[in-house]
């Protein structure tokens, strides 16, 4: 009995010992993991780098486009500031034709202002009119940019849909609204008139901050970024002098208060 059960024994643990992986076995299993962990890793060190460069292209392309279209924009907008003046003046002539001094006796209060302000709206949409054409193609080609970073794609769509939006103004019927608000004894302004104010004070045009940009320049990107700013900067300049004298002109046709 006891050689028997000795027997039963051993074939057992034979049975469990073959039944068992060697450490061979073990040990290969172990490098076959290890080594597949190691190719993953690998893989995906690979496909982070090939995304990286693929993101840092497509921000080298996009800076360049929109750099390319900014100045562009810049150098047509400065040609052209003849235009938009004689159009302002030639404007300004229908009014002291159709309805002078149409406000006479509005009070200097601040109840009055909207009507000040659509004479201002009237002259941006006048000025940004006459390059409504460049300033489309302008938004036709920032639109598709893209950008690894979303702030970027944003800021430059927000900036050419802005400018867009100044460039698609209606041009109020200012001889319309004065006489309306005359007719009112000064005491309501018309509905359309702060409807377009409220409008157009929601409008703020921003270019692309150069910071955000300077990182993907390449070639002459950034010479050209500077020669825009410079044009920018001119055509700010002519905006605020010959704009605020273009101002006090119409509303003076007008009979307005400044």
């Amino acid at each position: 009995m006891r050689q028997a059960h000795s027997h039963e024994w051993q074939r057992r643990a034979s049975g469990l010992v073959r039944g068992l992986p060697s450490w061979r076995a073990r040990r290969s299993r172990r490098s076959t993991l290890a080594g597949a962990l190691a190719g993953a890793s690998a893989l995906l060190t690979l496909l982070i780098a090939s995304s990286a460069a693929h993101g840092a292209t497509r921000d080298m392309s996009a800076t360049h486009a929109y750099i390319r279209a900014n100045y562009a924009l810049a150098r047509v907008a400065v040609a052209r500031i003849p235009i938009s003046e004689a159009r302002i003046q030639d404007f300004n002539r229908k009014l002291a034709a159709q309805c002078p001094q149409a406000g006479r006796g509005t009070p200097i209060n601040e109840a009055s202002q909207p009507m000040s302000y659509e004479v201002a709206v009237a002259l941006w949409s006048l000025a940004y009119g006459a390059d409504a054409g460049p300033i489309r193609k302008f938004l036709d080609t920032v639109k598709p940019l893209n950008w690894s970073s979303p702030r970027i794609s944003r800021a430059a769509r927000s900036y050419a849909g802005e400018l867009n939006a100044l460039a698609t103004l209606p041009l109020p019927d200012l001889c319309a609204d004065v006489r309306a608000w005359t007719a009112s004894g000064f005491q309501t302004i018309p509905a359309n008139v702060a409807a377009l104010d409220r409008r157009v004070e929601a409008i703020e045009p921003h270019p692309v901050p150069n910071a955000w940009l300077a990182p993907y320049e390449q070639g002459a990107d950034a010479a050209l970024a500077a020669r825009t700013r410079k044009l920018e900067k001119k055509i700010s300049e002519t905006e605020f002098e010959v704009g605020q004298d273009d101002w006090i002109q119409v509303t003076g046709t007008l009979g307005l208060p400044l």
